[in-house]
């Protein structure tokens, strides 16, 4: 057997790998923050390692960002295997799935990242590898085509998708395990930023992590992002320390406002205020005014926003809430009627 199309499973090119390898945990006790996941995760490797199996099949959804490749790779650490990453989009054909599970070990970890753009083709050969572990196969074609089955060992698919509506009942019921990853408070934020900046050997500050902690939306991918920018900024403008005074003329400077929103967050929420008097107003429209992709708004845009309360989804559309107002300093209008656009 050929190896694998390269592509297939080159941790280089995928988004969440784009990290230095160094700032990932490498054990489930080394992970800051997801404390119920982590829970739940310890049982399953747990009780995976006293029956000598593999682990069921796991699926992680939420935003991006949040550790769901990071996730993949402790638990491939922590039951001691190899793991091969790829992602939907990268699957073309049913032979390019086929490559990748006839190359797996026991025990081995297939990552598939945005699981959710599968081909229905790809899902009907990885339907029977997750059930049966086995591998359907037709040879030939015409009347003399046959159909054989390969045994492949025992494996794990974790999947991690932004999009868990769009993941098909039949492959969503084909994972043992489901779990959701939350956006990370506070503390947790400042512990990954200090454990970063000591790997990354930048001086750091309390006050300055906290600033960026505080801005990273939540999201490690972007307080990390954040950190080397401020690291930077210190290090041309500065001494090199992270300090508060540095992170604030690093972040302003970006246009990263203190609850961490960018550029990008306050157009969308100014397209809904002051071209559609609030809204409710529809997600294309929105799209359409900022000059940005639906997928892009609804992916990486709006779940902050819905989460800091500035955006209320309604039948209707989106709404820009009171609070929203405020942050943007903008004029709550006396007239409660919606517009509908």
């Amino acid at each position: 057997m050929t190896d694998t199309n390269p592509r297939l499973v080159n941790p280089e090119v995928q988004p969440d790998d784009r990290l230095d390898p160094a700032l990932r945990p490498r054990k489930l006790k080394d992970l800051i923050g997801q404390d119920r996941v982590k829970e739940n995760l310890e049982i399953l490797i747990a009780a995976a390692r006293q029956r000598k199996d593999s682990l069921d099949h796991v699926l992680f959804y939420g935003p991006p960002g949040l550790g769901k490749t990071t996730l993949a790779h402790v638990l491939a650490n922590e039951m001691g295997v190899n793991i091969k990453i790829t992602s939907g989009p990268a699957i073309e054909k049913a032979g390019d799935l086929a490559a990748l599970l006839t190359n797996l070990s026991g025990g081995d970890i297939l990552f598939i990242d945005e699981i959710h753009r599968l081909g229905k083709a790809i899902e009907e050969v990885l339907y029977p590898a997750m059930e049966d572990f086995a591998l359907d196969i037709v040879i030939g074609k015409g009347p003399a085509a046959r159909a054989i089955r390969l045994k492949l060992p025992r494996f794990t698919v974790i999947g991690a998708t932004t999009r868990l509506a769009l993941v098909t009942a039949p492959l969503r019921a084909r994972f043992g395990a489901v779990y959701r990853l939350d956006y990370y408070d506070i503390p947790a934020m400042e512990l990954i930023v200090t454990r970063a900046a000591r790997v990354l050997a930048v001086p750091a500050e309390p006050e300055g992590v906290a600033e960026i902690a505080r801005r990273g939306r939540g999201t490690p991918r972007v307080a990390l992002r954040l950190l080397r920018r401020v690291r930077d900024y210190a290090q041309v403008r500065g001494n090199g320390t992270v300090s508060l005074e540095m992170s604030r003329q690093a972040l302003d400077l970006l246009n990263v406002d203190p609850l961490g929103l960018d550029e990008m967050d306050r157009r969308v929420l100014q397209a809904v205020i002051q071209k559609y008097r609030g809204g409710p107003v529809g997600l294309n429209t929105i799209a359409a005014a900022v000059s940005e992709e639906p997928d892009t708004i609804m992916d990486v845009v709006e779940p902050y926003l819905l989460q800091l309360g500035f955006l209320d989804r309604t039948p209707q559309g989106r709404v820009a809430t009171h609070q929203a107002y405020q942050h943007l300093n903008l004029e709550i209008p006396d007239d409660d009627q919606p517009r509908l656009f």
